[in-house]
């Protein structure tokens, strides 16, 4: 599975970015996807992700009730739609896939890695 994520950019707080992650491979809809995060001088951080079905969401605290992620297995494509941003959701965002959902949430040893798209949130 290669990943490729897009959708990044200038925004001003408050304000809205949809990240989309295409993958390639005929197995997307046997992993579950997530996106990570890496603000600079910080390490990469968990921020959301979803089951291979869509039926089960996780996300990280800082990021509940803001962000969404989704999925449409159709379009080998996994979302993370981000509203409400603030200043320190700048950050370069990576998608990743894992056949386990736990394993994208701990953030440990994912199968297949995306290059990053750069968000910005002006305040």
């Amino acid at each position: 599975v290669q990943l490729q994520a897009s959708g990044g950019g200038l925004v001003q707080a408050g304000g809205s970015l949809r990240l989309s992650c295409a993958a390639s491979g005929r197995t997307f809809s046997s992993y579950a996807m997530g996106w990570f995060r890496q603000a600079p001088g910080k390490e990469r951080e968990f921020v959301a992700a979803i089951s291979w079905s869509g039926g089960s969401t996780y996300y990280a605290d800082s990021v509940k009730g803001r962000f969404t992620i989704s999925r449409d297995n159709a379009k080998n494509t996994v979302y993370l739609q981000m509203n409400s941003l603030k200043p320190e959701d700048t950050a370069v965002y990576y998608c990743a896939a894992d056949l386990y959902p736990t394993k994208i949430v701990a953030g440990i040893g994912m199968d297949y890695w995306g290059k990053g798209t750069l968000v910005t949130v002006s305040s």
